[in-house]
């Protein structure tokens, strides 16, 4: 045979393998392709897909079952007067029904014959029963009640921002939550002590947040004489005052929930009070999980669940200081610009004090910050078609973080729709200290938190059609966090951020993910104290020193959890950079960003091969 012969019979497999590599390759991505109306197609192949999909479904209609609140969070009023189970009984129950969900997988559904987006159902789903069953030997390892989401402020903050009421029955609803939070708060009393009996306990400065958080709630009518409405009646009273009810009838619910306050309630809290005051008077000073029995492992462990990588805390820590120096570098370069006279530490003292960066801190100031905000999203909202072909039907709102949680929530946060359309997504803006929310960084926020940040990421994850349900309340902190930080860079790229300063803002909170993997790890491996932390944030920021001192309280409570946006950023860049040199002139960031967000929250590896496969696909 002749070279030009086995050149052709050479050439001509080549070819065939090549279609057999891109069929394959568009298998496994014939659910992440956007067909009319933003919809997916849904394709089982087998028998054995179909069954995977129905159990699937079935396994997350039991799950919500066992959760009345993720029930009302998703616009459903079934169980609509219960709580969660916290007990260590509904725990241990889970942990079993993780152990037999494995063996069905393992038993009775084939892998190898799923594909697309059935295959990484099993994969996601497989692994998450895996986690839950680690997770379970670290149950304890966490703090039920803190200063950023303890369950002292999030219960009433559900009911008022959560519970609808839209007709009596509700309102008896929300009458029955309002009994049902002193054996809540008996379990969760309990629970703090179960944690200290296994050596885990909030460091002393954590007391005095909650504690306060938990006094503001029963304080006002009807738990003592009052012109004003204590704030989980003021909230009954104005929804009931909506409905179509006659005097006698609204009397009688108004009654009802007094009632529910002065026992019920008021009970409750007391009963959490006096087991935080009484181990108040144990706490230490000691910040760190290192105090924690196996406190290193549980800190590696977190880690891994939060980045979904497998960088150890060392790494992390040097991936932070060389962040810290290439924006510092970034911002400097904007000083110039601004033609500032000094150094960069001069320039951060600038932005803290000058007047013009910050809004007046009364009513007037807060009512401009939130319409400022509020124009930002809508004017981004007109940007979207050049960057995205998928967009979220659900619209959002901007609102302020409400006065009895203020002083010891975050910054700002997200909260997501509810399923059926009965609620906005929310973009919650702590405006307690106008001092902490300085206009140049308003952009970035609003990015960050509105659009095309969570509120794109989590309302088109609710609304994707195709995939199995437990897939669209996923949530991965370094693909939620890290596309929220992607998110304020995308605006620049379309011509965002003109004003240099906002421009510097952006860096700022870019600056500000980045030494959150240097704190953080400082904290929970080096043995930083609460101080240490708080001087490293002062010295490399331009943010308000009490901006630090909530971050590095947030760091201690929620250890590893400020990782993942960094990480996360890093991670969908790369993958950006690399369809860019891949595809060529064929790169589309529209496409792109539908590969990132058309399949659910995901680990950064599974990430990795959702992008892999659309590169194959396209070439």
């Amino acid at each position: 045979m002749n070279r030009f012969f086995c050149w052709i019979i050479f050439r001509t497999q080549y070819q065939f393998m090549k279609q057999i590599i891109v069929i394959v390759a568009m298998v496994m991505l014939i659910s992440c392709k956007e067909e009319e109306g933003n919809t997916f197609v849904k394709v089982h192949s087998t028998e054995n897909a179909a069954q995977f999909n129905d159990w699937l479904a079935v396994q997350f209609k039991k799950d919500l079952s066992r959760d009345p609140q993720m029930q009302t969070s998703m616009g459903s009023k079934e169980n609509y007067g219960k709580w969660t189970d916290i007990s260590s009984e509904f725990d241990l129950e889970s942990k079993k029904i993780a152990e037999t969900r494995l063996s069905y997988l393992r038993d009775s559904i084939n892998k190898e014959e799923l594909t697309g987006q059935d295959r990484l159902s099993y994969d996601l789903y497989y692994q998450k029963r895996q986690q839950e069953i680690a997770n379970f030997d670290y149950r304890l390892y966490t703090y039920p009640v803190n200063q950023m989401h303890g369950m002292q402020s999030e219960i009433p903050a559900f009911l008022i921002n959560q519970h609808r009421i839209d007709n009596v029955s509700d309102a008896k609803d929300y009458i029955s939550r309002l009994k049902g939070i002193q054996p809540l708060f008996e379990q969760l009393s309990e629970n703090l002590k179960l944690r200290e009996d296994h050596g885990i306990m909030m460091p002393r400065f954590v007391f005095n947040h909650v504690l306060k958080d938990s006094r503001n709630v029963i304080d006002g009518y009807p738990f003592k004489k009052s012109k004003y409405n204590s704030t989980l009646m003021d909230d009954f009273v104005n929804k009931i005052s909506k409905l179509k009810l006659s005097t006698e009838e609204r009397k009688q619910l108004e009654e009802e929930a007094v009632l529910a306050l002065q026992n019920e309630v008021e009970s409750g809290y007391k009963t959490l009070i006096a087991t935080l005051e009484n181990q108040q008077q144990r706490a230490t000073t000691d910040d760190g999980v290192w105090k924690f029995p196996e406190g290193d492992a549980f800190y590696e462990h977190a880690l891994q669940q939060t980045t979904t990588t497998d960088m150890t805390a060392d790494e992390i820590h040097k991936l932070g200081i060389s962040e810290v120096e290439r924006i510092h570098g970034e911002m400097k370069e904007i000083m110039n610009r601004v033609n500032f006279d000094g150094s960069l530490h001069d320039f951060f003292k600038f932005m803290k004090e000058d007047e013009q960066f910050y809004y007046n801190d009364d009513v007037s100031g807060k009512t401009a910050y939130l319409k400022k905000a509020t124009a930002i999203i809508e004017d981004m909202k007109d940007e979207l078609d050049q960057l995205f072909i998928i967009k979220p039907k659900a619209d959002i709102k901007v609102k302020a973080v409400e006065a009895f949680r203020e002083a010891s929530a975050g910054k700002a946060f997200y909260q997501q729709p509810a399923m059926d359309g009965s609620r906005p997504g929310t973009y919650y803006a702590n405006l307690y200290k106008m001092k902490a929310m300085p206009s140049y960084q308003m952009e970035a926020l609003a990015y960050h938190e509105g659009i095309p940040g969570h509120h794109m990421q989590i309302a088109i994850a609710q609304e994707l059609e195709g995939i199995p349900d437990f897939r669209k309340h996923s949530f991965y902190t370094a693909y939620v966090e890290g596309w929220g930080l992607y998110s304020e860079l995308i605006p620049k790229e379309i011509g965002k951020y003109e004003d240099p300063y906002s421009d510097f803002g952006r860096l700022a909170m870019e600056l500000w993910r980045a030494c959150r993997l240097v704190v953080d790890t400082g904290i929970h491996t080096r043995k930083w104290s609460r101080d240490d932390g708080i001087n490293y944030y002062v010295s490399n920021t331009p943010n308000a020193e009490i901006d630090a001192v909530k971050m590095v309280e947030r760091h201690i409570v929620m250890p590893s959890q400020a990782t993942a946006y960094k990480v996360g950023m890093n991670k969908i860049l790369d993958l950006r950079e690399k369809t860019k040199i891949e595809l060529g002139n064929d790169f589309d960031i529209r496409e792109f960003h539908d590969v990132i967000l058309t399949s659910g929250a995901l680990p950064l590896k599974l990430l990795e091969k959702q992008v892999d496969a659309y590169i194959l696909s396209k070439k």
